[in-house]
């Protein structure tokens, strides 16, 4: 999807809080499917990422395709609200990750405020969310995206960077801001015992963050043989397949139920 960057020094007209809620003003519904993300040290559930559906589980694609310039904006505030709603009602416990579009963003200040209500309103712990953008969204203003996420950060929110080493921000993205979590590209996940390059790189990153105070998330594990690599790495908080797919409007309420993998 091509995202027109928005800076922190414009001044656009930012609709009602009012107006995002539960998606009210967009002409078209959406839910949500939830994977979970395994820490393996400790033996538990640390989140969930919440991966948006159409209403009746349709795929990603058929919600997206919809998403153009004149709704982006609504859209990337309906979704944090859908999300929070729906994991609410499963009483969720662990973290839930939201994906969320930064250049959707005018002011972090006033574009946090409908995220915020719908965690009081629904009873979700402000400090269990984590908004997690991708590397490979085009960011042409890195400060711009610091910006966003210092700001997150200040009120409570996890931060995360999706993809990492698939795009355009990577180690300068770092070198400005530290997120809370770094999310591997699955890329070098995939087949990761074969491939001496590929393991020496997650190494080095997993060692890098564990420095910047930085958790690690590798996803994308399909098999065994690349979550025991990962494991030896250092690499213990885990997503993919080898623990189930996305599961629509369903979570996963304690590891005894993927765990030990099929």
């Amino acid at each position: 999807m091509t995202l027109i960057p928005i800076h922190a020094d414009s001044e656009p007209a930012v609709p009602p809080c009012g107006d995002c809620r539960n998606g009210e003003a967009l002409d078209f519904a959406f839910s949500y499917a939830f994977q979970p993300i395994i820490d393996l040290r400790a033996g538990s559930i640390f989140a969930h990422e919440a991966l948006v559906r159409g209403p009746a589980g349709e795929g990603a694609l058929s919600v997206l395709a919809q998403v153009n310039d004149e709704n982006r904006y609504r859209f990337d505030q309906a979704c944090r609200v859908k999300a929070i709603e729906v994991a609410a009602r499963l009483g969720m416990r662990s973290k839930l990750s939201i994906n969320f579009l930064p250049n959707a963003i005018y002011r972090p200040e006033v574009c946090i405020r409908t995220t915020l209500q719908a965690a009081r309103q629904f009873g979700f712990p402000v400090e269990q969310i984590i908004f997690e953008t991708v590397e490979s969204e085009r960011i042409d203003d890195g400060s711009w995206l610091a910006t966003v996420f210092s700001a997150y950060q200040r009120i409570g929110f996890m931060t995360a960077i999706d993809d990492f080493g698939a795009g355009y921000a990577g180690l300068n993205l770092l070198a400005a801001f530290q997120p809370d979590i770094v999310k591997l590209d699955m890329a070098l996940v995939r087949g990761i015992e074969q491939k001496k390059a590929a393991r020496v790189i997650v190494a080095s990153v997993a060692r890098m963050c564990d420095q910047l105070g930085i958790r690690v998330i590798a996803e994308g594990v399909e098999t065994r043989e690349e979550l025991t690599c990962l494991q030896d790495i250092g690499v213990h908080l885990v997503q993919g397949y080898l623990f189930g797919k996305p599961q629509f409007e369903q979570c996963v309420a304690d590891i005894s139920q993927i765990w030990p993998p099929a």
